[in-house]
């Protein structure tokens, strides 16, 4: 999703068109020609404003709903606005001491995380979400137990003594000899490390001939690491509080967007999913309605932040979620300021 540069628009098109998303975006409602004439100072007239609108309309950055004469910013206008025309609030004293007192109260690191979202869900009355920390155990065993034919148990033994079942498929005829050669194999290229090194070091092992297992214990051994892998990539944790924020008095006459958008938040996977997109990021990534496929139809933004441990180590993000008409100028550099916060609790 591409528009022109904001250096293309001449100067009377940019104010006209950063007036009518600011008041979008303070009010939800369209802005017409005779409101932009009446008090914006433009000294222009309502009809030189609105072919200044049109043109804007032609540029793909406004839009005119068809229950109102005023224009709205599509997505593309927002990006254009947020990306070119934005001037960042830094965090109000305040807001920095609710946000670090709520995250500094005694507990587990899980009750920070939680208080995050919930934090960034009062300041700023939206959905607020926290990706916790995917944990990475050091692993010292994964036995393979026969169950019954073309089944077994794959029990996989951390070393904080921690341990975890999956029932894994086998293929028909799958000899007990090679279950026990595929355990030993394991637990001995398990030992000190995490799922994720193991899987890397087994498979190059594997890729390079280095082994002196045969074809079937090769296949369980391939077998018991890909349901972990494909598990652990399937269980995201994640926190959402505030979803009744998203209730107000503005959304009366959109249920259905607000409807579809609490029906999103249900699916933590999905939601997970677009979060970790934010992981990679140098700085808070904005996504604005129709720019990602989960909140699409709602007509949504998320506003994300990767934080990090004391080594610098991204561990996970943390975010907010509502309209589009988000005061974005407000709320990232807020959960720019909860992402660092947050940062400084994680060991």
């Amino acid at each position: 999703m591409t528009g022109p540069p904001i250096t293309e628009l001449n100067t009377r098109a940019r104010e006209i068109f950063r007036l009518v998303v600011e008041g979008y975006l303070d009010s939800g409602q369209p802005v017409g020609s005779k409101t932009l004439a009446g008090g914006a100072g433009l000294n222009l007239s309502p009809a030189s404003i609105r072919s200044v609108l049109h043109d804007l309309e032609s540029l793909g950055l406004l839009a005119a709903p068809h229950t109102s004469a005023g224009r709205m910013p599509t997505d593309l206008g927002l990006r254009l606005f947020v990306d070119g025309m934005m001037q960042a609030a830094e965090p109000t004293l305040e807001e920095r001491a609710a946000i670090e007192r709520r995250m500094a109260r005694p507990g587990p690191i899980e009750a920070a995380l939680t208080a995050a979202s919930a934090v960034l869900s009062d300041l700023s009355a939206c959905a607020g979400v926290v990706m916790v920390p995917r944990r990475e155990p050091r692993l010292q065993q994964l036995q393979l137990v026969p169950l019954s034919p073309g089944k077994a148990l794959a029990v996989l033994v951390g070393e904080d003594g921690g341990i975890e079942n999956r029932v894994l498929e086998l293929p028909l005829g799958t000899p007990i000899g090679a279950l026990q050669e595929a355990s030993n194999y394991l637990s001995a290229h398990l030992g000190g490390r995490t799922l994720a090194e193991a899987v890397r070091a087994i498979a190059a092992e594997i890729a390079d001939g280095r082994t002196a297992l045969d074809t079937a214990s090769r296949d369980l051994v391939e077998r018991g690491l890909a349901v972990w892998s494909e598990d652990s990539d399937h269980r995201p944790v994640l926190i959402v509080r505030g979803q009744a924020n998203l209730l107000d008095e503005t959304a009366i006459g959109d249920l259905e967007r607000v409807r579809s958008l609490i029906d999103d938040l249900e699916n933590k996977q999905s939601v997970a999913s677009l979060l970790d997109a934010a992981r990679e990021a140098d700085a808070t990534r904005i996504f604005i309605g129709a720019e990602n496929r989960l909140f699409a139809l709602s007509g949504s933004s998320v506003i994300a932040s990767p934080y990090r441990d004391r080594e610098g180590r991204v561990v996970g993000v943390v975010g907010v979620i509502g309209p589009t008409r988000l005061n974005y100028a407000r709320l990232v550099p807020m959960v720019d300021f909860t992402a660092q916060s947050l940062g400084k609790l994680i060991g």
